[in-house]
């Protein structure tokens, strides 16, 4: 039995690490620290057993090292993250804030306890994003581990930053750690701003599908759950100070992933019997198609034209491959969003 801190364990990837981790461990303990911010949700971690929720902030280092000694805790999955590049635009601050400050205080802490501690065996496993790597042309090269950074927005700006400072406690401290950057996820228990549940539930309440531009900004998407298999990898098989790219092998146009989103909800509304009565705003309601719904709008100030992923790496050092292609991925998240509304419905009331 082992004991393990997920930070932001209440939002979209950490929560489904979670769920993820209770079922391929399920004799370890696991606490939970979240700021429960406007993406941090409770009901995430409904169900999931042998885990503690503790409200608070990554930045408090006092309460990061009073978690590590008290919980025995020898390893700390750090998903907590300002995310959203819009809102790093208008507001860079909280991004500052959080994922940067907040990523050094969690390494001073465990420096603290581990390092100048008792000098258990440990690992801190950082999880960041392929946007640190800039924007590709049509015809570069995907990201690898080599790719020089190059962030655009603050968020990236910010994400990279932390990366730094993981690698930098690696080689200055000793500090055992490793870092994933992952492309674009999706799937169960994703804050509705993000573009896959937007466009869903936007489909579904008859509400206009915002289109950056001209639609064909290309991103490789990776489902939650083979995510949290790269992560998992990385923790049983990856080396220490060394990162590593976690993809979905899917890389597509928005707009084909938007086209698939409006296709596959009109299909349920074929399928799935009592759907124009739950949701008689929705084109499909009517017998029309979503994708009447598609709108053009701005694009994004200093919008990345391309992310692709080389996980060459990961499937040589790791053995991690995707295992859910991108139809049948979102198709089950989309009836995954069907079927939950109990959990989605107060985040847009709220």
């Amino acid at each position: 039995m082992a004991s393990i801190l997920v930070t932001g364990g209440a939002g979209f990837i950490g929560g489904n690490f979670v769920h993820y981790w209770n079922a391929q461990h399920p004799d370890d303990e696991v606490v939970v620290l979240d700021a429960l911010t406007y993406a941090g949700n409770r009901s995430t971690l409904a169900g999931a057993n042998r885990t503690e929720l503790v409200e608070g902030d990554i930045r408090d280092q006092d309460l990061v090292e009073t978690l590590l000694r008290e919980r025995g805790i020898t390893t700390i999955l750090h998903f907590a993250a300002e995310s959203h590049v819009d809102r790093s635009i208008s507001g860079p601050d909280a991004f500052i804030d959080t994922n940067i400050l907040g990523t050094n205080a969690l390494l001073k802490a465990a420096r603290a306890v581990w390092l100048d501690g008792d000098g258990k065996d440990h690992r801190f496993h950082h999880i960041s994003t392929d946007e640190v790597f800039g924007s590709l042309g049509p015809d570069d090269p995907a990201f690898s581990e080599v790719t020089p950074y190059a962030p655009n927005s603050p968020y990236s700006a910010s994400k990279a930053a932390s990366d730094h400072l993981v690698r930098a406690y690696h080689h200055t401290y000793g500090l055992e750690v490793t870092t994933s950057n992952c492309s674009n996820n999706y799937g169960p228990y994703q804050y509705p701003e993000k573009l896959i549940p937007l466009f869903l539930l936007n489909a579904l309440s008859g509400k206009p599908l915002p289109i950056y531009g001209d639609g064909m900004n290309v991103r490789d998407w990776l489902h939650v759950e083979d995510h949290c298999r790269g992560i998992e990898a990385c923790l049983e098989r990856g080396k220490p100070g060394e990162t590593y790219n976690i993809g979905g092998g899917a890389e597509l146009p928005n707009m084909t992933v938007i086209d698939r989103v409006c296709a596959e909800v009109d299909r349920a509304f074929e399928e799935v019997d009592g759907l124009a009565d739950r949701y008689p705003d929705a084109p499909a309601a009517r017998g029309e198609k979503s994708e009447t719904l598609k709108t053009f709008v701005t694009d994004r100030a200093g919008h990345d034209r391309r992310y692709a992923i080389d996980e060459t790496k990961a499937r040589g050092e790791l053995d991690y491959a995707p295992q859910r292609g991108f139809e049948e991925g979102l198709r089950q998240t989309l009836r995954w969003y069907l079927d939950r509304e109990d959990w989605w419905r107060p985040l847009l009331s709220a």
